[in-house]
């Protein structure tokens, strides 16, 4: 059996108020410095902490769609909470509001007439910077469907429907020496799903009781036992 998601991790300078802030926007119950998904999410989000610098955008970033309440609300209910707008180079004439939460980490509010993300719940897509290769990686390593694959981007979605991971192909950000995100992967046999792993282009990058892994385009990511 394929390793599962369990949650995407978010290092963080003050993790317990970010869990807070996330908490509180997404409507996800909170257990200590967890949030366990809705329906439509198929992750946790857990915060840890950590002393990581912002310094360039992330590899990873949230859209959030505005299909329950306007976009206008989804922004004024982040700015409400203690989030802010934030310039990253969007130009006038896009539809989208970018954000960033307390520490900084970039996110989305996507407008109410998108498609791609329709029928999604409020976390509708999890963005990342990465190759048509990272994309087809994790689409084997979690045995989830391609639901996209045109001009080097690339997305995938739990056969059962819901939040969509996309790659937004080249050209790549600058990477940083650490992402401030990483997914958490489980399975049964650790040994036996490393080795899958790594069969299919991810490296070992240190073992413990967990296993850190690369993907191929080199982001951390985790393997547990379950």
């Amino acid at each position: 059996m394929a390793a599962r998601l369990h949650a995407l991790t978010v290092l963080a300078s003050d993790p317990g108020a970010l869990a807070s802030f996330w908490g509180d926007l997404l409507g996800w119950q909170r257990s200590g410095l967890e949030l366990r998904p809705d329906a439509d999410a198929p992750m946790r989000l857990a915060f840890e902490a950590a002393d990581l610098p912002r310094a360039r955008l992330n590899q990873v970033h949230f859209h959030l769609t505005s299909y329950t309440a306007s976009q206008e609300a989804n922004v004024a209910r982040v700015l409400e909470l203690g989030g802010s707008h934030l310039d990253v180079g969007q130009l006038p004439e896009e539809d989208h509001v970018v954000l960033a939460d307390p520490e900084g980490n970039e996110f989305c509010v996507i407008e109410e007439t998108n498609n791609w993300l329709a029928g999604m719940g409020f976390l509708g897509e999890v963005a990342a910077d990465g190759t048509r290769e990272v994309g087809l990686f994790w689409a084997a390593a979690l045995d989830w469907p391609l639901v996209h694959d045109e001009d080097g981007e690339t997305a995938i979605q739990p056969p059962q429907g819901g939040m969509k991971i996309a790659w937004g192909g080249p050209p790549l950000n600058e990477r940083a020496d650490r992402n401030r995100m990483h997914l958490v992967l489980v399975a049964d046999d650790l040994d036996v799903e490393v080795e899958r792993l790594v069969s299919l282009g991810a490296s070992v990058v240190a073992r413990s009781d967990d296993v850190e892994m690369a993907d191929p385009d080199g982001n951390e990511f985790r393997l547990r036992r379950v």
